[in-house]
């Protein structure tokens, strides 16, 4: 529950005024970009296009760039591309120790690596913006009218960089949301995107409500749900296994140090958000190329992977259980901590350091991934419930709450950091963020 007096700080506060002011003028200026159109398209076939791709790629990607792909905005690739950059760089650090060995070098490491994301990032526009210009030239509206007026080189060409500008553009934004603002500014982005949607989607369910569609029950019902969900979901974000530490008393000089027993926190849901999306993409690219090849076999095939078939539930979670293993191996290694335990003097209580160490923290990693696996699993499961079940007019659940949940939490942790910084009790009055005193 907010505090009046905490919101009161706020504006008391000359630094977090300037920095939520900036914050909220940026994400102005993004939704006004995202109305912008590219170019030689007609907007209205594309819409219509768009109506009907909900269970493909287009439709996945537009849900995250906050309704810009269905218009073909300047943002119509949204931030995506710096998010796969991001991932490829993270993934390919198991490939080439030299750019493991590159995060370690500190902040001139890491601005090579922001380097080598903004460059990929180009690339993947580039790639992307063409297929999309190529893609679009070869469809039509549901009623036969051309969604590109003039196409062509010259269409395909401004297509590719009208697109790679406006994600460049995003992609600078979010670093300066970052540097002057609140929060992460890239997440900030997508979490604008997501909520976006959420007018419209007030707006449905009351006509829904209106023409009987929706009963007032099953809508008291939902409700209830969806603010149990969403508890539930914070409470998994927030929830670790604590591994306590003691660190031996040692001389160094003249100084004893050590001494003391900490905890290394292990998070439940270690791989965050990575598993669901790479799920989706794998799931959603047999729709997304069915809609480029008009052939009945091809269509009926590709149908049996669309969101809310039993096939593709079942295909979904397997794979989310498989991406968060996967995920979590490539960024916890129980070597590399039973290392660092052992250089600096600590170990775990009742384990031999060494050998037995790695193996102790491999096997809690296992059992604690399976359990958050499970969860990413029930989350991205409930939309398809939901919709299938009640007939719910809105999308709830999924890769978008876990966004929502993890970038409100972060937000306001840094909001309170900055209130603690400057000796007020922060915004809430009980159930503080986990890691504060």
């Amino acid at each position: 529950m907010l505090k009046p007096e905490g919101v009161q700080n706020l504006a008391n506060i000359p630094e977090l005024r300037r920095r939520l002011l900036f914050l909220l003028g940026a994400l102005a200026v993004y939704r006004i970009a995202v109305q912008i159109p590219t170019p030689g398209i007609n907007v209205d076939a594309l819409m219509a296009l768009f109506s009907r791709a909900g269970g493909t790629i287009f439709g996945f990607i537009d849900m995250f760039s906050g309704g810009a792909l269905r218009k073909l905005s300047i943002c119509a690739l949204g931030i995506m591309p710096y998010i796969s950059a991001s991932i490829i760089l993270e993934l390919l650090t198991v490939v080439f120790p030299s750019i493991k060995e590159m995060r370690k070098e500190g902040p001139e490491g890491r601005r090579k690596i922001a380097y080598y994301t903004r460059y990929l990032t180009v690339a993947i526009c580039l790639i992307q913006g063409f297929g999309i210009a190529v893609g679009l030239e070869r469809m039509s509206g549901p009623n036969g009218e051309p969604i590109v007026m003039f196409p062509g080189w010259g269409f395909r060409l401004l297509t590719m960089l009208t697109l790679t500008t406006g994600t460049v553009f995003l992609m600078w934004l979010g670093e300066q949301m970052t540097e002057h603002g609140i929060g992460n500014g890239i997440s900030m982005l997508i979490f604008a995107g997501i909520v976006a949607r959420l007018p419209s989607a007030v707006v449905n369910t009351v006509r829904f409500v209106k023409t009987g569609e929706l009963s007032p029950a099953i809508l008291v019902f939902v409700l209830i749900l969806v603010v149990a969900v969403v508890g539930f979901t914070v409470f998994m974000e927030r929830a670790q296994r604590r591994i306590p530490v003691h660190y031996a008393r040692r001389m160094v000089g003249r100084q004893i140090m050590g001494g003391q027993t900490t905890y290394l926190p292990l998070k439940i849901n270690m791989a965050g958000v990575i598993p669901p999306i790479f799920a989706s993409s794998v799931l959603m690219f047999p729709a997304t190329v069915a809609t480029f090849i008009p052939i009945a076999a091809v269509q009926h095939w590709a149908n049996l992977f669309r969101p809310g078939t039993l096939i593709y539930e079942i295909i979904f979670v397997a794979l989310i259980i498989f991406f968060c293993y996967f995920y979590t191996a490539i960024i916890f290694n129980p070597e590399e901590v039973a290392e660092n335990l052992q250089k600096y003097g600590g170990f775990i209580p009742g384990i031999r350091p060494g050998r037995a160490t790695i193996e102790f923290l491999d096997r809690v990693v296992t059992r604690i991934t399976l359990i958050g696996a499970i969860y990413v699993a029930a989350i991205c499961v409930l939309p398809t419930i939901l919709v299938t079940k009640f007939n719910v007019p809105f999308y709830f659940g999924g890769t978008a709450l876990l966004i929502v949940v993890g970038v409100a939490m972060d937000t306001m942790a840094q909001i309170e950091a900055h209130l603690l910084s400057r000796h007020y009790e922060g915004l809430l009055k009980q159930g503080r963020f986990r890691g504060r005193r």
